[in-house]
């Protein structure tokens, strides 16, 4: 699969080839040919920009490498007062462990609720502290510096720096990919994308998730949500009656959690 180094070095090489053309004076070469090359790379920059699992500006982690049927659980944009407290509780219940990708601006009103997390065996990831609407226009030293308050709430809450990362929005880009190798992170992402936050019909969101079930699934999904809280006890019955085992993303996924 083509990445961004690659589409530059075709793009360069292009420009290169139109450039020695021109100077050999051989055939004519108009200016507006050396836009060419970058006009037609610029879908597969958009599109690598918007998938998180294209690995195009970045190498993202998005499931597992295994045949065994075994799915982890992910959390997005908590913790929140309203639904996190509700989907701690049924994970409790029903013993399943899961990966909470944490917006640092929630945690300042919520460290028991971090500490929750941690306390009762879940991952903590970083999910920025802001999650500004305009993070991936960032440069990377101030997504870099984004990215540190986070963790270091992490830290002052329970001891440990997350070295697990998600762009918000899911959206990578060369800034994205300067701040996660500059900060040591891991960039994670997911294979099901739940669609939790827009969803309205309960079974129309439990079947799409089911649906999408294979060995290796990060399922996204947010503990901001309601329509999530009360669906996760059938989706995680569901998960198992299909012979599915539930596991904590960093295990499932062999990396460390923690820096």
């Amino acid at each position: 699969m083509l990445n961004s180094r690659a589409v530059n070095i075709i793009i360069i090489c292009v420009i290169a080839v139109l450039l020695g053309i021109k100077l050999s004076g051989r055939y004519p070469v108009q200016l507006w040919m050396f836009l060419v090359p970058a006009v037609v790379s610029l879908p597969f920059y958009i599109r690598g920009a918007i998938n998180i699992r294209s690995n195009f500006f970045i190498k993202t982690v998005c499931q597992a490498a295994t045949t065994e049927n075994v799915v982890a659980l992910s959390f997005d944009d908590g913790p929140q007062t309203a639904y996190t407290p509700v989907i701690l509780d049924i994970l409790e219940t029903h013993k399943v462990p899961a990966a909470f990708f944490c917006i640092g601006k929630n945690i300042a009103d919520n460290t028991h609720l971090l500490q929750r997390i941690h306390a009762e065996g879940h991952v903590i990831g970083n999910h920025s502290y802001s999650h500004h609407f305009w993070f991936d226009m960032f440069g990377s030293k101030k997504m870099g510096t984004d990215m540190e308050q986070m963790d270091m709430l992490t830290i002052n809450a329970t001891g440990l720096q997350p070295r697990l990362f998600r762009p918000p929005y899911g959206v990578t880009n060369p800034n994205v990919a300067r701040a996660v190798k500059a900060g040591g992170y891991l960039a994670i992402g997911w294979s099901i994308r739940s669609l939790d936050t827009v969803a309205k019909d309960e079974n129309k969101l439990l079947h799409k998730i089911m649906d999408e079930l294979h060995p290796g699934a990060v399922i996204l999904l947010h503990d901001t949500c309601k329509i999530t809280a009360d669906i996760l006890p059938q989706l995680i019955t569901g998960i198992r009656a299909k012979g599915y085992r539930l596991e904590r993303i960093d295990k499932m996924l062999n990396v460390p959690a923690y820096v």
